[in-house]
């Protein structure tokens, strides 16, 4: 099965997508002659994201590009039927209101927390996201992050970089096997860490909405009970109004001198000035992270700490998986209009 014809580069990521979505999921697919209708819907893209995204799209549909229409309400708000967007921006309450034809809002995203949930409930507008086709690249940088953090890495690089090997040996680092690994939030991404953390021999715990007795992993009934039996801890959940700022002073006093955070999560999961005061102050071991409150502000006090990694928020970011997720987010489109069921309905 394809979903119709494509450039041969295409071939990978529609193969990893037809791996995580079985072929029965996918066979309700009406033929190509029925996508010629879809030509004029318009779909309002919220920010650039992939350009493989953005050529699918332009394919299929009429898309929008909202940062080229600073008053794009007043022209274009009748004709749009769907919206595309991301991690950082998805649609509130005012977008939502101002687009009187929105049927669906599909994010190539596994978050969702830049969408009005309750107002697409509301108002009968479908959501959908990315899960599972990003879940292995984020769990392998959960481990790069922890690797990076705990030998240094990043360290070593400028070491060299800057001759001073010449000189003399880098000092020592601190050891990943066999620490014990914490984990808040054992979804999909969570227990992907998880069994990437026991090839290292590392016991694992968590802490989760309600306990999942059949993964076999120790759980903990708070995050600071987690924090207080953990070197490392990984924060993995979803972001929700109750898991904003979870790691908190306590969390990370609770972690303490020699223990490590590592975010790949959201941002605001992590109080980020308690987060600079544990680091500054050595009541924290280190930070890696991924995202931040404020993306693309990140704290200047970071900067010259040597116990902290800083990513750009690139989880996901690689060209296979990339690639899978906007194929997925077409193909959602493609299956509300025609009729069909969504392949991971959100709402």
């Amino acid at each position: 099965f394809t979903f119709y014809p494509r450039r041969a580069q295409d071939t990978l990521s529609s193969s990893l997508c037809h791996l995580v979505y079985p072929t029965h999921l996918l066979a309700n697919f009406f033929p190509f002659e029925k996508l010629e209708s879809m030509e004029s819907i318009g779909v309002l893209m919220m920010c650039p994201m992939s350009s493989y995204l953005e050529n699918e799209l332009q394919k299929r549909f009429n898309p929008v590009r909202f940062w080229n229409f600073p008053v794009f309400l007043e022209t274009h708000r009748n004709s749009i039927r769907a919206v595309v967007g991301n991690a950082s921006t998805g649609a509130d309450a005012e977008l939502i209101d101002g687009l009187p034809k929105l049927e669906i809002i599909s994010s190539f995203s596994v978050g969702i927390d830049k969408i009005d949930l309750g107002k697409c409930k509301e108002k009968g507008i479908r959501v959908t996201n990315t899960p599972d086709v990003l879940t292995e690249d984020v769990a392998d940088l959960a481990i790069g992050l922890i690797l990076a953090l705990l030998r240094r890495l990043c360290e070593c690089d400028r070491y060299v970089r800057s001759r001073k090997w010449e000189y003399g040996d880098f000092q020592l680092a601190t050891k990943f096997s066999g620490k014990s690994v914490g984990i808040l939030g054992l979804g999909r991404i969570g227990t992907a860490i998880a069994k990437r953390a026991e090839a290292f021999s590392c016991p694992v715990s968590y802490y989760s909405r309600r306990v999942k007795p059949d993964l076999g992993y120790k759980y903990y009934p708070t995050v600071v009970e987690l924090a207080q039996n953990s070197d490392i801890l990984v924060v993995a959940c979803p972001l929700t109004d109750e898991t904003r700022h979870i790691v908190n002073r306590h969390v990370m006093d609770a972690l303490g001198a020699k223990g490590v955070l590592i975010n790949i999560g959201r941002g605001p999961h992590v109080d980020e000035q308690e987060l600079v005061n544990a680091l500054t102050e050595g009541r924290l071991g280190g930070a890696a992270l991924d995202v931040f409150e404020q993306e693309p502000h990140v704290p200047e006090e970071l900067f010259p700490l040597e116990n902290v990694v800083l990513l750009p928020h690139v989880g996901s970011s690689t060209v296979e998986t990339e690639n899978a997720m906007a194929d997925l987010v077409v193909a959602n489109l493609e299956a509300h209009f025609a009729g069909k069921s969504l392949l991971t309905p959100v709402v």
